[in-house]
């Protein structure tokens, strides 16, 4: 709840409106049984039709001022809540953004997702409810046992008799949903990350036939999901008629019991009339209290879940304010004995002992086997991952000194896995420069060599893009990606295997273009393919997260058998392709 009130407390006006809204609804509410009485015991039963026209005109006024007190009482219940959720999100969406990749490993992005969605709209269908009937519940029950008290204290003990039978039922239902809740809400999670994988990997699921798998494997969770649902919701609808079956034999009690006193005259029939309303909505308060109380556990879950991702420490600084931003030179790197190890990892390092020095107008190669630890060293340099040994230099500062929005600012990187976003292609390529002109993308583009592909699509560059866009082959969305960095123009570019959907005739292309506009900046290529990095003025060929080698690829086929053996392999693979 405090979670809750934290955002609520920012909108002070609205509170009091909701207050306002509530105390002219329960007035009204306890208003109309005190008229009904005086009708029926001064106009109805004395005949007196002046005073039954009186009371009636006076009903009236009053439900009017109740129907208003309802309708502010929504409204600003109904404003309270949208803009709670509404900023809620926009913090989770914010904290997101500050998050590393070891956060979102942590948690892990199909639990976010849930968390964003639907636990934010659980704590918001909570908080409508606490605003509506956790303010007029209290008020209503307060003074409706005040108005029993008054009418008739003699049968006052039947109202209180009826009370533990109540607080029974919504501490039982309160203690078992709790669990059903935490369990009802990770088999979402579960839920949430099969259906991404499904739809992430629509086409090798159906490339080894294994629909039938994924749907059992879903069908499996969702089955779950629903008897813990019906487990929780058969709890939570035991409340209601329960609760209603106590009301009435309270009802029929008071009926019973009040008979002498109107026998004797004791007891006013309209006196009777407005007590057992005064007792039904003492009743029907603590019902609707019950209510809150069964929601309780479901949003106490996922108020701790959405405070999870707010308390999340962060094991990189996003918003380090007083850090570098500029610097004299451009372009210069430096690897000083870095040893990399991923968080809960460090007994395994990935990396060991990397030094090496690059500098503006260079390209520096990274070769090696799978896992020999190429990806995870260029993930270092924008601060993916910090390292845990030693240090990296951008023009001559430590990366972990600058400021991280400045420090990425110099850094173009082109992941393997080419992601586009949904929207234009020239909104694609504006990603990293908004201002950037149409002549810099076509530029881009021809770079490249995605202008020919782009042009002949009937909008060009305003084509628009499905959700990452998968209605382009892999070597498009490549060649969109290595286009948006060359229109950002950084001081160092990193390729992170981003020619693997190139075939060799573009790939060669792509590369002798793209020295010509890289001549001011430093390039790193991870690759696979020895003739990608044939020409690179440096060649760094790692094994088991040690550099093992280092040279031009002339030097390297003499004085290195791993690179020489690769090389060897690819090369003569490659001649036997093209004959």
């Amino acid at each position: 709840m405090n979670y809750i009130w934290s955002y609520l407390k920012k909108y002070p006006k609205w509170l009091v409106l909701d207050l306002i809204g509530a105390i002219f609804f329960v007035v009204v509410n306890l208003g109309l049984p005190t008229v009904l009485a005086r009708m029926i015991d001064e106009g109805i039963n004395q005949g007196d039709q002046t005073r039954l026209s009186y009371w009636a005109f006076v009903m009236l006024a009053v439900i009017v001022v109740g129907t208003m007190g309802r309708i502010v009482l929504s409204y600003a219940a109904s404003k309270l809540t949208t803009s709670m959720v509404r900023d809620m999100r926009n913090d989770l969406y914010g904290k997101l953004q500050e998050y590393s990749h070891h956060e979102y490993e942590q948690i892990g992005v199909s639990s976010l997702v849930t968390r964003m969605t639907s636990d934010a709209f659980v704590l918001m269908q909570f908080a409508e409810q606490v605003l509506k009937l956790g303010v007029i519940t209290p008020l209503m029950m307060l003074s409706s046992v005040m108005m029993i008290f008054l009418t008739s204290p003699s049968m006052a003990w039947i109202v209180a008799f009826a009370m533990p039978f109540l607080a029974m039922v919504v501490w039982y239902v309160a203690v078992k949903t709790r669990p059903l809740s935490e369990k009802q809400q990770k088999t979402l999670d579960k839920i949430n990350q099969y259906a991404r994988e499904n739809v992430t990997g629509l086409r090798v699921i159906r490339a080894f036939a294994r629909e039938e798998f994924q749907e059992e494997r879903f069908a499996e969770q969702n089955d779950l999901y629903a008897q813990n649902s019906n487990r929780l919701f058969k709890l939570t609808g035991l409340t209601e008629p329960l609760f209603v079956q106590i009301i009435i034999a309270m009802i029929v009690a008071i009926v019973w019991f009040a008979l002498a006193p109107l026998g004797r005259g004791d007891l006013q029939i309209g006196d009777l009339v407005a007590f057992i309303e005064y007792s039904f909505h003492a009743l029907l308060s603590f019902l609707f209290l019950s209510n809150l109380f069964t929601m309780y556990p479901r949003t106490a879950v996922s108020s701790e879940r959405l405070k999870e991702v707010m308390a999340m420490p962060i094991s990189i600084n996003p918003n380090n304010e007083d850090g570098v931003r500029e610097t004299e030179t451009r372009g210069y790197l430096e690897f000083e004995n870095v040893t990399f190890a991923y968080p809960g990892e460090t007994e395994s390092p990935v990396l060991h002992n990397i030094s090496f020095k690059a500098k503006p107008g260079e390209t520096i190669a990274f070769i090696g086997s799978t896992g020999s630890g190429k990806s995870s060293l260029v993930q270092l340099i924008p601060r993916f991952y910090d390292v845990t040994l030693g240090k990296i230099m951008v023009d001559g500062v430590d990366v972990r000194a600058y400021n991280l929005k400045a420090l990425r600012q110099k850094i173009g990187f082109i992941p393997q896995k080419a992601l586009l976003f949904t929207g234009t292609i020239a909104e694609n390529l504006r990603y990293g420069k908004e201002d950037a002109s149409q002549e810099e993308l076509h530029q881009a583009a021809d770079v490249a060599q995605a202008r020919e592909f782009i042009e002949s699509k009937e909008e060009q560059f305003e084509t628009h893009l499905a959700e990452g866009g998968s209605n382009l082959s892999g070597g498009q969305k490549q060649r969109l990606s290595i286009a948006r960095a060359v229109v950002k123009e950084p001081d160092i570019y990193i390729f992170d295997d981003s020619f693997s959907a190139l075939d060799y005739k573009t790939d060669a292309i792509l590369r002798r273009r793209l020295k010509a506009v890289t001549g001011h900046a430093t390039v790193l290529i991870v690759a696979q393919r020895v003739g990608t990095i044939m020409d690179a003025d440096q060649i760094i060929v790692l094994d088991k997260g040690e550099i093992i080698g280092r040279g031009t690829h002339e030097e390297l086929m003499e004085s290195n058998a791993i690179y020489r053996e690769i090389a060897n392999s690819q090369l003569n693979s490659q001649s036997l392709t093209e004959e």
